[in-house]
């Protein structure tokens, strides 16, 4: 099929048109994204299509923009999905794909997209209230303070007249809480050679502050399509702020930036709407020049949206990772997200949960987790920022202006990054899963008895609050300077997992298992764990009621979702991927479970569909390892298998602020909980969990991979019971029931010795012999009899629950409960106590 429009006799010029000569009009226009093959020409596909060729799309080679008149796409919509229906027949099929190349110019367009009108979807991650100032003659009232700053001062040749403001550089007021920073820059160290672009609300390049360090090169304005970034609207001023934190210069008009010899661009798409062309292109911009994207901003943190980067500006980050800075990768920070007193979660923001992020959550000044700092299994690390009574004092628009008033996680992120310019100018050759891995390296843990935090096997920590722990410069750039590379991204992805299973309200989970084998391992060329990501389908009438749990071979914990309030969506989850660094430098090998809950009771309910496992890590054989595809926007092309499912009791979690008393299982706990459900025996918080029996008729499926089927409940820990649990442990049930059980005896025996009792005195007097027969008669005493009965029948039952269970077999502690944490006790075959699960 083709179409040849009315607009063909235009169509010489199609090859030459760029977005710039036509700006995209998509009031009268519809415009398509292809990505043709290596051979194709974009003037002669437009040709054969009928269509305008509008450019390519940023830095993505073999991708360009298509646009006809509204009245022309009906057909040219049903062409594109014909060809997607070509394409997936032709990847299913044998040979390889020279062999499959015709004459047809249409089957050089190798993926299609059409592209949705511009629209205002991202949101400035601003601190959610304004912060009180304390003004600075009162905050420096400590003598000893002030003059160890002015000392630091000299000594650093600082002369900025708000440095002594920039706590986070320097915190004389609070020892230990700051980047720890100035060791580098007397060592000369201070970002030279190193590019940021701030992608936000435009770069002031007139401010004193910024203009030293400003890379005209670098930067863009995709609002005005201009190629100064320049604040235009009344609050365009976040971006120029972040720069501020990066690199405003050492003078003497604010402060200074972390890495204040450093290059700073700026990239401006957050003040008008956007399509996903020019973001997708501003993702990738200058990425030869610019080595770091700071981005303080994503979907909107209101505890009800989830959204992500459309599939266009996921292969334009798959892109930047893979070709940006001469192929060793662009570095992405995005900061983490403020809705956390919504109950909002980072793993439900598409840019904060991607792989190729460096995720940033927010630490205050005093070393306190602000309330608006998000959580989530996909937060790398936390960097200093708004609460406890002050903020970060930076750049603000203006030639010589000042601001005292910056936070947020906007501020978090920037720091980052600054960190991540002074390790690139020791080491330019760092790739962006090195820059990574130095995150995960030198983060210190802080607070670390308020019980979120899980030892892992790797001997690290992880909290889903805290990340990895706070940035610590210093160490990550003196690590930089002697890091051995690491080899290229290997990765291994799961059949889909079939579940099709209704999702249990209460105190009951679904859950599924996926066993990864070595020989897989072996297979996928992954020698070192880093990121895990699961992608799923759940159908649900309220998505906020459901939250998901994944756990390792080791007892790892990852909360993938966490229940929502706010969020009142009547739709699940849609191919969405939740990613973890709580796994990095585990081993995969062994069983993956994976727990969908729904602990609210109510009208709403939902069905678990299908989910993957996915891992990534390092290569085994780096000579041999290609670079990850660019993604698909189904991926419909992997096989499927019946996956094994079972019902589980869940824990009813404790609050955000709360710790479980035990604190070897203070993990136990996702962060953001949902309120308390009234769902009947709730787990109390801290206590293990006692999985229930498979869903009825439900077989294990052999896993792909696997040379044996997967174990059965009973084999890998799972306890099946027809008797209520009562929310406890499984001991905690045996010390119940056996109570009951000594109970009913003592009853059982009273009433044997009364009878005793009444026999004998029936011996002696005609009275007793009497009331026995009395008793006996059953018509006259039908109804206590009836009573008695029931009574009799009831104790029975609960008596011969037992029935058919040796004391032995009540009281053995081979078959232990599946655990609600990774640092629960188990005992070995001879009773003594052998550690953490997952550890010797």
């Amino acid at each position: 099929m083709r179409i040849v429009g009315g607009i063909a006799a235009t169509l010489g010029l199609a090859g030459a048109v760029s977005a710039g000569l036509h700006p995209r009009s998509q009031e009268t226009r519809d415009f398509f994204a292809l990505h043709l093959d290596d051979t194709a020409s974009p003037s002669h596909i437009a040709q054969v299509l009928g269509a305008r060729h509008e450019g390519q799309i940023g830095q993505l080679d073999g991708h360009h923009t298509f646009s006809l008149p509204r009245e022309q796409t009906g057909q040219f919509d049903a062409l594109l999905t014909d060809l997607r229906t070509k394409r997936k027949l032709r990847r299913r099929s044998d040979g390889d794909i020279a062999s499959r190349r015709t004459d047809d110019p249409l089957d050089k367009i190798l993926w299609s997209h059409k592209i949705a009108p511009a629209r205002q979807r991202l949101q400035k991650r601003l601190p959610p209230v304004s912060v009180p100032y304390e003004p600075l003659d009162k905050r420096w009232e400590d003598a000893q303070a002030a003059a160890f700053q002015k000392k630091a001062m000299s000594t650093l040749g600082i002369s900025d007249p708000i440095f002594r403001e920039q706590w986070h550089i320097l915190n004389t007021l609070n020892p230990g809480h700051d980047l720890n920073v100035t060791g580098l820059w007397l060592e000369g160290i201070t970002g030279k050679g190193v590019a940021t672009a701030v992608v936000d609300d435009g770069l002031d390049m007139d401010s004193n502050d910024l203009k030293p360090n400003y890379l005209p090169e670098g930067s863009w304005d995709f609002n005005e399509g201009t190629p100064e970034p320049r604040p235009l609207l009344p609050d365009d001023n976040h971006g120029t702020r972040c720069c501020g934190e990066i690199a405003a210069a050492k003078n003497d008009v604010c402060g200074v930036g972390v890495a204040y010899d450093s290059k700073i661009a700026g990239i401006r798409i957050l003040s008008k709407p956007i399509d996903d062309v020019d973001e997708a292109a501003a993702i990738n911009f200058a990425y030869q020049k610019n080595d770091i994207y700071s981005c303080s901003w994503g979907p909107i943190d209101d505890g009800a949206t989830m959204d992500a980067p459309g599939i266009l500006i996921k292969r334009a980050m798959t892109n930047g990772v893979q070709k940006g800075r001469g192929g060793k990768g662009s570095i992405y920070v995005f900061a983490a997200g403020n809705g956390a007193t919504f109950g909002d979660n980072c793993n439900f923001d598409g840019y904060t949960n991607s792989i190729y992020s460096i995720t940033v959550g927010a630490i205050d000044r005093e070393g306190n987790h602000p309330t608006y700092s998000e959580s989530c299994s996909a937060q790398l690390v936390v960097a200093y920022s708004s609460g406890s009574g002050d903020s970060i004092h930076t750049t603000d628009v203006g030639v010589n202006k000042c601001f005292s008033g910056h936070g947020g996680t906007s501020a978090a992120g920037p720091l980052a990054a600054g960190s991540v310019a002074l390790a690139l100018s020791v080491r330019p050759e760092l790739t962006w899963r090195d820059l990574q891995y130095l995150m995960v390296e030198t983060a210190v843990p802080v607070s670390e008895d308020d019980g979120s935090w899980q030892n892992l096997p790797s001997g690290r920590k992880f909290s889903h609050d805290w990340g990895f722990g706070k940035v610590d410069t210093y160490t990550l750039v003196q690590l930089a300077k002697t890091w051995d590379l690491v080899k290229p991204q290997a990765w291994l992805y799961s059949p889909w997992l079939r579940v099709h299973q209704a999702i249990p309200q209460g105190d009951k989970g679904l859950l599924s298992k996926y066993t990864v084998t070595t020989e897989q391992m072996q297979k996928a060329n992954i020698a070192r764990l880093e990121h895990v990501t699961v992608t799923m389908n759940v159908n649900h009438t309220r998505r906020g009621d459901i939250s998901v749990e994944l756990r390792s071979p080791a007892g790892v914990i990852s909360y993938l979702s966490v229940s929502r309030e706010k969020d009142n969506m009547a739709v699940g989850y849609v191919d969405w991927t939740f990613m973890s660094v709580a796994h990095w430098g585990e081993s995969p090998v062994g069983e993956w479970s994976i727990i969908v809950k729904d602990t609210d009771v109510n009208d709403h309910s939902g069905t678990f569909t299908d989910w993957r496992l996915n891992l990534w890590g390092e290569a085994a054989d780096g000579t041999k390892q290609k670079l990850h595809p660019l993604p698909e926007e189904h991926d419909d092309d992997h096989p499927y298998e019946d996956a094994h499912v079972a019902t589980t009791s869940v824990t009813a979690a404790p609050t955000k602020t709360e710790a479980p008393a035990n604190s070897d299982d203070h993990h136990d706990r996702p962060v953001n909980a949902k309120p308390q459900s009234t769902a009947p025996n709730p787990t109390q918080p801290g206590e293990a969990t006692k999985p229930t029996e498979p869903v009825e008729d439900q077989k294990p499926a052999p896993t792909t991979g696997s040379e044996a089927p997967s174990p059965s409940p009973s084999e890998a820990g799972y306890i099946s019971s027809y008797l209520p649990t009562f929310g406890a442990s499984k001991r905690t049930q045996i010390w119940i029931y056996a109570s009951f059980a000594m109970i009913v005896v003592f009853f059982i025996a009273l009433g044997v010795y009364f009878q005793l009792q009444r026999l004998q005195r029936r011996r002696t007097t005609a009275h007793d012999d009497y009331e026995f027969e009395m008793i006996e008669d059953e018509d006259e005493m039908q109804p206590m009899t009836g009573a008695t009965g029931r009574t009799q029948r009831r104790g029975g039952e609960l008596y011969n629950a037992f029935a058919g269970e040796s004391d032995e077999e009540m009281f053995s502690d081979d078959d232990e409960p599946y655990r609600d944490g990774a640092n629960t006790e188990r005992r070995s075959e001879d009773g003594s106590h052998d550690g953490p699960q997952g550890k010797p």
